[in-house]
């Protein structure tokens, strides 16, 4: 693994494109809850950086990466948030616990020689969908994260892995499983989200138009266009509810798709995983988690 190592390498290139928004949110949440909170000796928490390690790592031994980069939102105002001011307005705010630990885990990948990327303006997802089409035409994209609106990302030369309940369980989504498990096309979970809206995300779709329904009219017509198109067909209910929230249907397919022409500087050659041991030991010390390094080395 470090980079005097012989390491076996897939017949191509690897890149695997970490969500760590998805990461440390789940990391931090997995101990957070039951009041266990992990800290230095000075007090620094670090339960969230902790979790994250172990989460990421477990990913690295399954997929076995030869370049790897991770994206982040910058938690600066976005285009979204522009289009809409809505957007997100729903969250909550980071806990106080959470907030140091967001530089922490990029000097960890720093340590790796990990990109840390983002863009201002942009989402972590909008970087992770400008990387994926930009790399899948040089090597196989796998895309770690909780999220299913990464969904939309999948392509023949990308695998979205989807993090499940309980540490190393995943599902892994290429075109054909997402068809086969969902009955949609990468561009369809798009419509879908634009249609039934995100509650998470704090926009609403068309109002009265759920996830059954609007999966039953994506999969009958294809997507909003084709909807738009048969109006007349339609059920006189589900016909009022779109006509009443067309402005907002637009809006929502617009806010639901990931942006891929986010402005990232972020080349191959700089995501190569070759770590370098003295680094990465120097950084674990430093946060106390020297049970991480050993993780990491007994792999």
């Amino acid at each position: 693994m470090w980079d005097t190592d012989m390491m076996s390498e897939p017949a191509e290139p690897r890149m695997l494109l970490v969500d760590g928004m998805a990461l440390l949110f789940r990391a931090y949440y997995a101990t957070a809850y039951g009041g266990s909170i992990r800290r230095m000796k000075d007090g620094t928490p670090t339960n969230a950086v902790y979790g994250f390690m172990r989460y990421f790592w477990d990913a690295v031994k399954r997929f076995e990466p030869t370049h790897i980069a991770c994206c982040w939102d910058l938690g600066s105002k976005t285009f979204r948030a522009e289009q809409f001011d809505q957007y997100k307005a729903n969250r909550a705010e980071c806990p106080d616990d959470l907030v140091p630990q967001f530089q922490l885990i990029r000097d960890v990948m720093d340590s790796f020689h990990i990109p840390n990327v983002s863009a201002e303006g942009y989402e972590a997802d909008d970087c992770i969908g400008t990387l994926s089409r930009v790399f899948r035409d040089e090597m196989e994209v796998y895309v770690l994260t909780g999220d299913h609106d990464m969904l939309q990302l999948v392509h023949e030369r990308t695998r979205v892995v989807i993090m499940k309940k309980g540490q190393g369980n995943y599902a892994v989504y290429c075109p054909q499983t997402l068809m086969e498990e969902k009955q949609l096309t990468p561009e369809q979970i798009i419509d879908v989200k634009g249609l039934m809206g995100d509650p998470s995300d704090n926009y609403p779709g068309v109002r009265g138009i759920g996830e059954k329904t609007a999966l039953k009219l994506i999969q009958q017509y294809s997507s909003i266009d084709g909807i738009l198109a048969n109006m007349s067909s339609l059920p006189a209910g589900v016909r009022t509810k779109i006509e009443a929230d067309l402005e907002m249907l637009h809006l929502s397919r617009r806010l639901a798709r990931i942006h891929c022409e986010a402005p990232v500087v972020c080349e191959a050659g700089q995501c190569v995983f070759r770590p370098q041991r003295d680094a990465v030991a120097a950084m674990f010390e430093q946060l106390e988690m020297t049970s991480i390094l050993r993780l990491i080395e007994t792999a």
